[in-house]
């Protein structure tokens, strides 16, 4: 995230005012075997022409005319290098194929998945915070609403005993409050909406 920081710090704004969320998908259980076992059974429902079809509709590229054992670095079509550099970018540690590309997309859809139990989601969530300097993240479902009742179930008494999740919630702070503190209810004197006020 440094390029977005490092841009608005050119355009004359404080960097560490903007808010960066990425989004993610958790499957989580009490424990890591639980999960895993989760993510399998989902994964077991998942459909590969139907995560092809998504995928192409996404990114306009049509996986389903390939071998979809065939690794795309020995595709030489456009399209293959294109998926192949936004998903390695993903896993550079993975060799893609378009079935990989369908598992992959299948669950999340083109955000990351994690997968585990309470302690091991928390400490790649504080890895993601750290390592790529965001602030929060978009919860993307694999089911619903079991997705969101896992991750509250299990992770947030996790992130709170941390101090990383809050434990009080005032109804009366806006959205703006909560991301940047309370009293700031409107934007700041350098974002380019300031310009506009009246």
């Amino acid at each position: 995230m440094d390029d977005i920081r490092d841009s608005a710090a050119q355009n004359g704004r404080d960097p560490r005012s903007l808010r960066i969320f990425t989004e993610i998908t958790i499957i989580t259980a009490a424990t890591d075997a639980e999960a895993e076992a989760k993510h399998a059974e989902y994964l077991e429902y998942t459909d590969h022409e139907g995560a092809l079809a998504f995928y192409a509709g996404i990114t306009g590229i049509d996986l389903s005319e390939l071998d979809p054992h065939e690794p795309l670095e020995y595709v030489d079509t456009d399209s293959a290098r294109f998926a192949l550099e936004i998903f390695s970018k993903a896993d550079p540690t993975r060799t893609w194929t378009p079935h990989e590309v369908a598992r992959f997309v299948g669950i999340g859809a083109m955000g990351p998945v994690i997968v585990g139990g309470p302690a091991t989601v928390s400490d790649q969530l504080e890895d993601w915070m750290e390592e790529a300097d965001i602030d929060g993240f978009n919860l993307a479902y694999a089911i619903t609403p079991g997705t969101f009742e896992d991750f509250i179930e299990h992770v947030v008494p996790e992130l709170q005993a941390r101090g990383r999740y809050w434990e009080d919630y005032d109804a009366s702070t806006t959205v703006r409050e909560r991301l940047h503190g309370v009293g700031e209810r409107r934007v700041r004197e350098d974002h380019p909406a300031a310009k506009h006020r009246r």
